[in-house]
């Protein structure tokens, strides 16, 4: 048991580590939007397109602010809870941290699914080309 409780609580340090190695996703909005203005341009969408890509983008932004600003908040705690080896509050965190991260995917995910039902086959077609790897 007590074996079983080490290997646990290196495998929660490691995690935690590599959490915190993670840019922020703050830090990657910028490069995410410039991405996505360019993927609008080179599809040439119509007026409307355009309005309601904006529109449910500007709402996938509002519903994932408040999670982003909690991984930043979480992140600092797991930072603290590392340097004073608090391994019970190490676990919560990094749980707490995956489940977060798990809504923003989802939300972002429901986005993209929107904004593709927006598209023509042809635009679907080019806009899968155009979607850089990972997302």
């Amino acid at each position: 048991m007590k074996r079983f409780l080490v290997t646990l609580t290196v495998l929660g340090a490691m995690a935690a580590t590599v959490a915190i190695a993670q840019p922020t996703p703050a830090a990657q909005a910028p490069a995410r939007a410039h991405s996505r203005r360019e993927m609008i341009q080179a599809l040439d969408l119509t007026p409307a397109q355009k309005q309601q890509a904006k529109s449910i983008f500007q709402n996938t932004r509002q519903q994932v602010q408040p999670l982003i600003q909690q991984l930043t908040q979480d992140r600092q705690s797991l930072k603290a809870a590392i340097q004073s080896n608090d391994t019970a509050q190490i676990q919560q965190l990094s749980t707490a941290m995956g489940t977060r991260r798990g809504q923003v995917i989802g939300i972002r995910s429901a986005a993209r699914a929107q904004f593709f039902a927006l598209l023509t086959a042809d635009k679907k077609a080019k806009a899968s080309q155009l979607t850089p790897k990972g997302e």
